[in-house]
């Protein structure tokens, strides 16, 4: 099942409302995620480039994409990015099969 990191930077209006009235978007957030066939695995505040983190579960690459496009034209994030993450068995599929790909760069010396 995919997993999803999303770390999300609020618009400074959006920080003022938060802080004029504490609010825990958890609720939501479990809701949306839902909605893509997912499940919201945690969500914590951070502070420094991003100011929350979210961890899910399930759904797919176009649900994924779809909820972050539909997150980002809300307008109240200045940033969010959603980075895909694969098990450890996914990785070692994946450099097994980099491994057979053959791949040269450009400025590769000729043996």
């Amino acid at each position: 099942m995919p997993s999803y990191l999303i770390q999300l930077s609020y618009q400074p209006e959006t920080l003022a409302g938060f802080i004029k009235k504490p609010t825990d978007r958890t609720a939501a957030i479990s809701k949306l995620v839902e909605k893509i066939g997912g499940k919201l695995l945690g969500l914590w505040m951070a502070f420094g480039e991003y100011d929350a983190v979210v961890l899910i579960e399930g759904g797919d690459n176009v649900s994924a994409a779809a909820c972050s496009i539909a997150v980002s034209a809300s307008g109240a994030f200045k940033a969010l990015k959603t980075t895909p993450l694969l098990t450890v068995e996914e990785s070692l599929a994946a450099m097994t099969k980099a491994g057979t790909l053959g791949y040269k760069p450009p400025n590769a010396k000729k043996k």
